[in-house]
């Protein structure tokens, strides 16, 4: 999944897709590297994000999906927590809604999943990093937004997971969440993670945001190891042949 923020302030490439022409260039040039699905973003959601409202969010959204799917080919993911511009993404074209509150902050998204009929990845996302047992609340947290996604409709075969790294954690409870990736399988679903140059990195390695790719590739190589289906990504060709090659050694025994 290739990252496409069309946002000012996001924390890696914000500004720097905000006309639709050069979005479409960064999506083709993602589809290239070897993306399967482009994911995009219309409001920034870095630690002191400005929040935008529903009407910005589609007015920067809207034009870029349009044109994704009619000259890249490739499906669309909204990355979103609001239901009117989950509802907007997906008549203009979005295939995917990915909401990094899991359902939990517009309480009409789960009924506009289920009526739209797309699959749905719900993040692992709260208000605070005050936890008793870390693992174990992610987890019955993750379990809750599976339970409003169903209990709105959205069929179980829909649902992908997201554990959140970077989100409602500091940068020790995000080492610790990445050594324990197995536990989301528990769960049941596929299940996507999203640590691309994400500040985890930078702290273990005392590194800016644009020297974090070695980092990132450790990342999406223990996260196709643990069980991940999808992976989140701005370096789309260096994480493409980190998962290919991943996955060959993984099936190697099968050619024994």
């Amino acid at each position: 999944m290739g990252i496409l923020n069309i946002t000012p302030d996001s924390f890696s490439d914000g500004g720097r897709y905000m006309d639709v022409d050069s979005a479409v260039k960064q999506a083709e040039k993602m589809a290239a590297d070897g993306a399967s699905i482009i994911d995009v973003g219309g409001e920034s959601t870095r630690p002191g994000h400005v929040e935008v409202s529903a009407r910005e969010e589609i007015e920067r959204v809207i034009p870029v999906i349009k044109e994704l799917v009619k000259r890249v080919g490739l499906p669309v993911s909204i990355d979103t927590s609001k239901a009117v511009v989950a509802r907007a993404a997906v008549e203009a074209g979005a295939s995917m809604i990915n909401d990094i509150w899991g359902f939990k902050r517009d309480k009409n998204i789960a009924e506009a999943a289920a009526e739209l009929e797309v699959p749905c990845c719900l993040m692992h996302n709260r208000e605070n990093r005050h936890y008793f047992d870390l693992l174990e609340q992610i987890t019955a947290e993750l379990k809750q937004s599976v339970e409003l996604a169903l209990k709105a409709g959205v069929r179980e075969d829909r649902l992908i997971l997201d554990p959140g790294i970077g989100f409602g954690k500091d940068p020790v409870q995000n080492l610790i969440v990445m050594n324990n990736l197995k536990k989301i399988n528990e769960l049941g679903f596929p299940w996507l993670l999203g640590a691309s140059r994400k500040s985890m990195i930078g702290k273990a390695l005392d590194l800016e945001i644009d020297e974090r790719l070695e980092g990132t590739l450790v990342t999406t190589v223990m996260a196709v190891m643990k069980g991940a289906s999808i992976v989140r990504v701005h370096d789309v060709k260096e994480n493409f042949r980190a998962v290919k090659m991943t996955e060959a050694i993984l099936n190697s025994g099968s050619l024994q």
